[in-house]
């Protein structure tokens, strides 16, 4: 019997069961489903290579000889269906995002385009750019390693881009800058954007609100210094975060210019045009307390909201999401563009693949609106 095949065939239905279903434990089998499903969900064509692949050379080793190995190829047939299955998922992200930004935005603001198939397909974990010139590690605080700031901009520095500022994930307690939504900042910085990834001071050592201050930190060293990477001299800032950073992201959009969480630079401009959340908690992180939910700062003076949230995640129910984009739309005057990505785990932005690729087409659509919008108010 082919072990070496059958081994692979084995993972390759243990990554289709992962992906199509959400696992939440026993704990062991949750971590393992978590990494396998977080990233096969996202680019499951690579499962699929790796299958043609070792099943044409078991066939031209001879090892494909017995009835147990047939029944193996046979199994890993069906696997590729179930691996088509979650790849066509991720396929219908392009029609889900553009029908919620023209619910929220008005018919025809989402725009059809067609996806990057070579870079999806044959590169889909090279995020760089030729075009894209990366700056690293500037400070932006006293907080050394956690208080550095990466910059993205065009190398040829065209003048007049908006800024576009990331905080990364990691439930307030790891994470760090250079990991997380890069197909996107890659995206906004080729088309002239300035983009900005940002560090910041993480729990037990700095509770709330110190990552609420690093984000407002962020935020004014952006409109001082953005315009250096060729942002425009009063450039529009946009805040984006992906889990705890997306949580961090609608805090710093509903707090515009609070005192209390600009210590020592209170007179800094740190509103921002808009906020866009990916597989965000929105509730309170912090043994319950209030303040730390953004649905508890909701205002009729929120900037535009888009929220993305994918119905498989595992480690944050829809629910959550919901609850934010309710309030927000029973109280603010601006809109709410709420993306449930059908098929989607959490942390579906680490790669270039179809749903995420579809969603920044939509948030390009997003950010554009708001840009008009500013401009004709």
């Amino acid at each position: 019997m082919a072990v070496g095949y059958l081994v692979t065939v084995v993972l390759a239905v243990l990554i289709v069961v992962f992906c199509l279903v959400r696992i939440r434990g026993p704990k062991p089998l949750f971590y393992f489903s978590y990494r396998l499903g977080l990233v096969f969900n996202e680019i499951p064509h690579v499962v699929v290579y790796a299958l043609v692949a070792s099943t044409a050379l078991a066939y031209a080793e001879g090892d494909i000889a017995t009835t147990p190995d047939r029944v193996s190829v046979g199994v890993a047939v069906v696997a590729a269906a179930g691996l088509v299955v979650v790849g066509l998922r991720g396929v219908r992200a392009a029609s889900v995002v553009r029908g919620a930004v023209d619910d929220a935005l008005g018919a025809g603001t989402g725009t059809r385009r067609r996806p990057p198939l070579a870079r999806i397909l044959l590169r889909p974990v090279f995020r760089r750019r030729r075009d894209v010139k990366w700056v690293g590690n500037l400070s932006y605080g006293d907080g050394g390693r956690r208080n550095l700031l990466d910059v993205y901009h065009h190398r040829s520095r065209p003048e007049g881009g908006s800024v576009m500022i990331h905080f990364h994930g990691g439930h307030y307690d790891q994470g760090r800058k250079d990991t997380q939504s890069l197909p996107l900042l890659y995206r906004l910085a080729g088309r002239g954007w300035v983009c900005i990834s940002a560090n910041y001071r993480l729990r037990p050592d700095f509770p709330h609100p110190a990552h609420l201050i690093d984000a407002k930190k962020v935020i004014a060293w952006a409109r001082e210094h953005a315009a250096e990477y060729g942002a425009a001299p009063a450039a529009e800032v946009f805040v984006a975060g992906s889990s705890a950073g997306g949580h961090m992201a609608a805090q710093a959009a509903l707090t515009p210019n609070e005192p209390a969480y600009q210590p020592g630079f209170e007179e800094a401009d740190t509103s921002v045009a808009a906020a866009i959340v990916l597989n965000g908690f929105l509730a309170e992180y912090f043994d319950g307390d209030p303040a730390t939910s953004p649905v508890n700062l909701v205002r009729a003076d929120a900037p535009p909201v888009l929220i993305a949230h994918g119905d498989l995640d595992e480690l944050v129910d829809t629910e959550n999401p919901r609850a934010l984009v309710t309030a927000l739309r029973s109280v603010s005057t601006s809109p709410v563009v709420y993306v449930e990505l059908p098929g989607a785990h959490h942390a579906f932005d680490l790669f270039h693949s179809f749903r995420f690729e579809a969603l920044i087409d939509g948030i390009e659509d997003f950010t554009a609106w708001v840009s008009d919008r500013r401009k004709s108010t």
